[in-house]
């Protein structure tokens, strides 16, 4: 069933007004939906209609709310990514996998062996966020992430989070799931996860964690792509903390 984000101020009893240009032209133009098909919709408080086409005019789409609940497409914990991103379509694969496995955001890091420099990935950082939308849309998310501004290891740290995580391929402390067993996430954490360029870190970020205090923690003995690290590493957290 077609899964379309919406604001409450539309519902009005048990119908809703499907009106922005863009849900309108997706919907009537690009899907040619007709009366009687189903919709889902969901608004900004993560309430979730199941609907019925009632009419659709030159516009506007009047909807029936037949069902309506609290979404739960959504993980009990904050899931951020801070991430070095990949030339081309590695890095929309992370973006639309990212979405998909449940983060909150993603913040694209310049490390020092990134694959694209600054004024690259600002141009990039729209197309990256519509790929979030779409992806929202696709897997059912009771929220759209946020792709956030390129910036630098440091600033992101600047941000309060309850578990960092920085994988690394060679130079590690800890198996994943040791650390997840030892530092068991609860609700409503706020977890953020480190994952290099395809070079990895350097030594000169590598010291820079440790400083911190940060843990290096490894996805096993395999050396694994940068992208298949991003799937790995969220997709394990998720596993450990719904198991």
């Amino acid at each position: 069933m077609p899964h379309f984000f919406i604001e409450s101020k539309n519902k009005n009893n048990n119908l809703i007004i499907v009106s922005d240009v863009e849900n309108y032209r997706h919907i009537a133009k690009s899907l040619r939906a007709r009366v009687g098909e189903k919709l889902l919709l969901i608004d900004e408080n993560q309430i979730q209609y199941e609907t019925v086409i009632e009419a659709i005019n030159s516009s506007e789409i009047t909807c029936k709310i037949t069902n309506s609940y609290t979404s739960k497409r959504d993980l009990g914990f904050d899931l951020y990514l801070a991430q070095s991103p990949l030339r081309s379509d590695a890095q929309l694969t992370i973006i639309e996998k990212a979405t998909e496995l449940g983060v909150r955001g993603v913040f694209p890091i310049i490390t020092d062996n990134c694959a694209l420099n600054k004024s690259v990935l600002e141009k990039k950082h729209e197309k990256w966020q519509k790929v979030m939308f779409e992806a929202s849309k696709q897997c059912e998310r009771a929220k759209v992430p946020i792709c956030y501004e390129p910036s630098s290891i440091d600033k992101v740290l600047e941000n309060n989070f309850d578990k960092i995580l920085v994988m690394a391929e060679r130079s590690t402390e800890i198996s994943l799931k040791k650390y997840l067993t030892n530092n068991i996430i609860s609700n409503g954490e706020k977890i953020l996860v480190i994952i290099g360029p395809e070079g990895g870190f350097s030594q000169r970020e590598f010291d820079y964690f440790i400083s911190k205090g940060l843990p290096l923690i490894s996805l096993g003995d395999l050396i694994l792509k940068a992208e298949t690290a991003v799937i790995v590493a969220l997709g394990d957290i998720v596993y450990e903390y719904q198991g």
